[in-house]
C-alpha cells in the first residue's frame, strides 16, 4: 500500500516518517501551537516520535491518514493535516491539522486542507468531511469557512480534554452533489 504524496502550488504533503520527529516537536512543545489541540505541549521529542508511529499505524489498519506537509522549497515538516475517525460505511471522516507558527497566517493551511478534502472526496469516496473545532479557535474558524465548509452548531461539553469538559463547533462540507441537501 503505497501512501499518496499530495502536491499543491507551495507545498508536497508526504507520509511522515520517525526522523520528522525533530521537526514536530519544534512546534508541538509550543503552549500556542497546542491550546485548542487535545495534547499538552510536549516536553522531550519522543513523544513527537510516539505521534508520528501511532498516525503511520493507523494508516497501515486503513483506520486514517495523515500527512506531513513540507514546503517544495525545503523537505521539511512543518505541520501535519489527515483524516481521523474515519467511519467507512457512513462515508465520513474528520479532519485535523496543526502547523508551525512562523507559517501561520500565510494560506499554507488552506492550501493543504483543500487538497486533502479533494482527496478525500475523489480517492476516499468521502461524502462528509467534518472538523470539531474550539468555539474560540477563531483562525481555524476563519480556514474551515475560507474552504467551504459550514457551522452547523455547537456541541455542549462535547469533548473531555486537559482535565475538563469543553464545547465544540461542528464544521462540515459535502459531496458537491449532495451539497444542497
Amino acid at each position: 500500500m503505497t501512501f499518496p504524496e499530495l502536491h499543491t502550488d507551495r507545498l508536497l504533503l508526504r507520509q511522515l516518517r520517525a526522523d520528522d520527529a525533530e521537526d514536530l516537536f519544534s512546534y508541538f512543545s509550543l503552549d500556542q501551537v497546542t491550546e485548542f489541540y487535545d495534547l499538552d505541549s510536549f516536553t522531550n521529542c519522543e513523544q513527537a516520535r510516539e505521534l508520528i508511529l501511532s498516525w503511520v499505524s493507523r494508516y497501515e489498519r486503513q483506520e486514517g491518514i495523515r500527512w506531513g506537509i513540507t514546503l517544495k522549497s525545503e523537505n521539511r515538516v512543518i505541520g501535519t493535516c489527515g483524516f481521523h475517525n474515519w467511519f467507512k460505511e457512513h462515508f465520513k471522516a474528520e479532519v485535523g491539522y496543526e502547523l508551525h507558527p512562523d507559517y501561520w497566517r500565510q494560506g499554507i493551511m488552506s492550501e493543504a486542507v483543500n487538497a486533502i478534502v479533494g482527496y478525500g472526496f475523489e480517492q476516499l469516496e468521502l461524502n462528509r468531511i467534518e472538523a470539531f473545532i474550539d468555539p474560540a479557535n477563531e483562525a481555524s474558524r476563519r480556514l474551515l469557512t475560507k474552504i467551504g465548509m459550514q457551522e452547523e452548531g455547537l456541541l455542549r461539553a462535547c469533548f473531555f480534554e486537559k482535565g475538563k469538559f469543553v464545547d465544540a463547533s461542528l464544521f462540515a462540507i459535502l459531496q458537491k452533489g449532495n451539497r444542497d441537501k
